[in-house]
């Protein structure tokens, strides 16, 4: 909401974004005297001075509170006030962090602390379900838009900025080993709720209040580690050679990715393009590999006379002698085009694997 009301220049004046290495509520700043980034205590008490602070309190809480519908699609958001009080009870620390902040400069002009750690408190004590939770997480893997309403609630440039640091920071003192191991954006909190993202996919939310010493669910943190180990969701799994993972891709349906790799292998051989060409064979998809119509990539490349393309396919194992669904070989192609280095390479490729490829009728 901070980044929508003021965008990242300003906001990043008054708070950090790198992983601060310490706990969740540490005294620290960092060597500009912000608070490290906007996903820790600090961080958050200096976001939540930037909302809207030429307005009241009240209607402060209550743009936060729509925010929240917004991006739950009306979903269950209520405030706790036995949280509230709670929050404002023990509050010694935060209230510690706002002043070791404003004696560092890092508020912005005219900030009242007090009532910054008040409406701070407020939002600390907005409840929803797990399914709302979820629901929010969505509309940020769509990219700021509500899956269900439709509504635009953030730009893609704030959904972006936050996801990036979600990814690095939003897991207290884990959030290293989260994204090592699991790759994804999320971010927790202490009620035992985790929101996790799956950009262009989906949203999820998990609630499980035990916490481990961090202030991070136990269950939920497991939950994420068994998804990423079923689904190739992980940050780089794309680096995973085509039929080369035990994973589940949900995103593709049966024998897609083999789909794919093909179009590309003969999008490349009727361009001539060697370096798609080897992009492809990079992806484990076999240089022998047809099309419906049984065309290979050495028969598109013999039919428009990309020599070199023709080469490279036979030192790499293509069959010299295959034959389209109309009888065609490559050598057929590349005689009807006139293409005779090309022809004679077929000819002599043929001949050393014991094949004899027909010519064309004249």
């Amino acid at each position: 909401m901070a980044l929508e009301e003021h965008g990242a220049g300003v906001v990043h004046r008054h708070v950090g974004r790198e992983p601060s290495g310490l706990g969740f509520n540490e005294l620290s700043v960092n060597s500009s005297g912000l608070p490290h980034n906007p996903m820790i205590n600090s961080g958050a008490i200096m976001s939540t001075s930037l909302l809207k602070p030429a307005t009241t309190i009240a209607d402060r809480f209550d743009y936060v509170a729509d925010t929240w519908r917004r991006l739950s699609a009306g979903g269950t958001v209520g405030f706790n006030n036995s949280v509230y009080l709670s929050e404002r009870k023990t509050a010694d620390r935060n209230f510690a962090l706002g002043y070791f902040m404003r004696e560092h400069g890092a508020f912005p002009p005219g900030t009242d602390l007090i009532e910054t750690l008040e409406f701070y408190f407020q939002c600390c004590s907005i409840e929803v379900d797990a399914n709302a939770l979820s629901v929010v997480a969505g509309t940020l893997a769509n990219a700021g838009i509500n899956p269900i309403t439709g509504d635009r609630v953030f730009s893609v440039d704030t959904v972006q900025k936050c996801l990036s640091l979600m990814s690095s920071c939003g897991m207290y003192d884990y959030s290293g080993e989260f994204a090592f191991t699991i790759g994804l954006p999320a971010k927790s909190g202490v009620s035992g709720a985790l929101m996790l993202v799956v950009p262009g996919v989906m949203g999820l939310g998990i609630w499980s209040p035990r916490l481990d010493s961090l202030g991070n669910s136990v269950r939920a943190v497991e939950f994420c580690k068994k998804l990423v180990a079923t689904y190739n969701f992980h940050a780089f799994d794309s680096l995973t050679v085509e039929g080369n993972s035990s994973k589940r891709d949900p995103r593709r349906r049966r024998n897609e990715g083999q789909v794919e790799s093909i179009i590309r292998l003969l999008w490349s051989a009727s361009r001539g393009d060697l370096d798609e060409l080897r992009a492809a064979l990079a992806t484990g998809i076999d240089v022998r590999a047809a099309d419906y119509d049984g065309r290979t990539a050495l028969h598109l490349a013999a039919a428009e006379g990309h020599l070199a393309f023709a080469e490279f396919l036979l030192e790499r194992g293509a069959n010299p002698s295959a034959r389209d669904r109309w009888g065609g070989t490559p050598l057929t192609d590349a005689e009807r085009g006139g293409y005779t280095k090309i022809a004679d390479m077929l000819k002599h490729a043929a001949s050393a694997t014991g094949t004899t490829p027909e010519a064309s009728p004249a």
